[in-house]
């Protein structure tokens, strides 16, 4: 195996072995000192209907991603200049390794190299896929920062009270998801500007010897970015389908928010409206959302108790959490896990490891 190859294995080791010491320690704060009994008895009350609606709705949740590049990439004509048939269920299994590459990697970082290892394996060119993602991804956020600008000027007394100390955190992770959007915007329309970028990061690496000198890498930057700026120039005509994946985008972040009012309505709780359930929990998902931690574990349990102490009664409150954050997270990873492994059936090129590189 080369030596990048070793590499890219070790910091997949290390990634692993950090998002699994965070699990441990996450699940010992939640679970150290807790009263089972009390916390069985709730959970056993929880309504099999709505628990079985909070589940569909969490894959909805990761579905509709898969559905969106599915929409996106059928709008980006092949190299043959035909229209792309590419089936919605490979698209959602893009949506569900990402997930789960994310959910393990700091700050999510290991989502979107995977996603774009299977998109060009698929046949794919990298410079559409590269798009597609990016133009998801800026969606994705850009919603985020709607939503959480939103709640600023129309809910920011009730969100003070409820939030508390955690209001400075909640300021941070919207100032971080709006520059997160600039920059993204800015790469997407100043591609010329992203071209210039890689050809200093790429001298750069080459002087520190990380890099070798190649004329074939430059080669492959300049069709990339020619590729790149192509797409760019397709969707942009294409305004009237960008409009529709924002408009399934705020479907598909009030989907996740509603999954923990269908928890609390699952409990029978009474006295705090829907809506604020689901604002309070954006609120949470905007503040743990670029956090450098593997799937934000930790603060997440940390402010949903802190939150939703004034939501959920006493008994209630920890069997909430468990089930919420169990369904949000946990869930989802596992079922990603299982799509990545049965994309690794015959796959020979490093597995689970391995993070592939495009360039």
């Amino acid at each position: 195996m080369s030596a990048d190859g070793n590499q890219r294995i070790r910091k997949r080791a290390v990634d692993i072995c950090v998002f699994l010491v965070i699990m441990l320690l996450t699940f010992y704060a939640v679970i150290h000192g807790q009263d089972w009994n009390q916390i069985w008895a709730a959970l056993r009350k929880m309504s099999i209907p709505y628990l079985m609606l909070a589940v569909l709705t969490a894959l909805f949740f990761v579905s509709v991603e898969g559905m969106m590049i599915w929409y996106l990439l059928r709008s980006m004509p092949d190299r043959r200049g035909s229209i792309r048939r590419e089936g919605v269920l490979r698209c959602i299994s893009y949506s569900f390794i990402g997930f789960f590459y994310s959910g393990i990697t700091p700050s999510a970082t290991g989502g979107q190299p995977m996603q774009l290892y299977y998109m060009k394996k698929d046949g794919n060119s990298l410079s559409d896929s590269s798009v597609v993602l990016m133009t998801v991804a800026l969606i994705y956020k850009f919603v985020l920062v709607v939503m959480g600008i939103g709640i600023l000027m129309f809910w920011y007394a009730p969100l003070k009270g409820y939030l508390q100390g955690y209001v400075g955190l909640y300021f941070l992770g919207l100032a971080l998801n709006l520059i997160l959007v600039a920059v993204l915007l800015a790469v997407m329309l100043a591609p010329g500007g992203m071209k210039g970028i890689i050809y200093r990061l790429e001298r750069i690496l080459v002087r520190i010897r990380v890099l070798k000198e190649s004329d074939d890498r430059k080669k492959k930057i300049d069709q990339f970015i020619d590729g790149y700026r192509e797409a760019v120039r397709f969707l942009i005509s294409r305004r009237r389908k960008i409009g529709i994946v924002v408009i399934f985008t705020f479907v598909q972040r009030i989907s996740v928010f509603l999954l923990t009012a269908l928890v609390y309505l699952g409990f029978a709780q009474t006295g705090t409206g829907i809506l604020t359930v689901m604002i309070l929990q954006a609120s949470v998902y905007i503040a743990v959302d670029m956090l450098p931690l593997p799937g934000a574990q930790g603060i997440t349990e940390m402010m949903y108790y802190a939150i939703f102490q004034g939501v959920f009664a006493k008994a209630y409150l920890m069997p909430a959490l468990y089930v919420t954050r169990g369904i949000q997270f946990y869930f989802l990873l596992v079922v990603g896990l299982v799509v990545v492994l049965v994309n690794l059936m015959g796959d020979g090129d490093g597995g689970f490891f391995n993070f592939p590189r495009p360039l």
